[in-house]
């Protein structure tokens, strides 16, 4: 009984729940999805603007940190960021890096409903580098997810293409 009261104290102390954060975060990821889709497959890899990397670039980073994270994020063994990147082959065509975010959408999916309630409030080092409690560092993904795509809606009106609505982010 008195986990049952202490899951619902802490549940009452909670804005938003883990599966409200996750629809977020997969919002986000199908905005970030369609962008891609969007882009012009003769620039994907090579136009650049103001010594920003290309839009690979920034999609591959994005899909590295998220694809790496979730181990960490459910059991604390975190990877030294980009340990086994050089194995994996980078993709060399639009439709393997959407294959590669479609992989890592379904396993942020699987891993997400492991992790422990009280995990989210865990203070942790995220590849040996970022510390803070492992919401804030759920968030960071998200903002630097957000922060290329603005990257990417950039370089996407200077090609002359219309990006998807920012807004436009169905709560899966």
């Amino acid at each position: 009984m008195e986990n049952t009261a202490q899951l619902s104290q802490t549940m009452d102390q909670i804005i938003i729940s883990p599966e409200q954060l996750l629809a977020h975060w997969q919002g986000h990821r199908g905005l970030t999805r369609r962008l891609i889709e969007a882009y012009p497959d003769e620039h994907f890899f090579s136009y650049t603007l103001g010594g920003m990397r290309p839009c690979s670039a920034l999609i591959d980073e994005v899909l590295q940190m998220a694809d790496q994270s979730m181990q960490g994020v459910v059991t604390g063994e975190w990877p030294s960021f980009g340990e086994g990147a050089e194995a994996a082959p980078k993709a060399t065509t639009k439709e393997q890096v959407l294959a590669d975010w479609d992989r890592v959408t379904e396993k942020i999916n699987a891993h997400w409903q492991q992790i422990p309630l009280a995990r989210f409030q865990e203070v942790d080092k995220a590849f040996g580098l970022y510390e803070g409690p492992i919401y804030w560092f759920l968030l960071y993904l998200i903002d630097n997810e957000i922060h290329h795509r603005g990257q990417a809606y950039v370089y996407l009106r200077t090609l002359g293409v219309e990006p998807p609505a920012f807004w436009d982010r169905p709560q899966v």
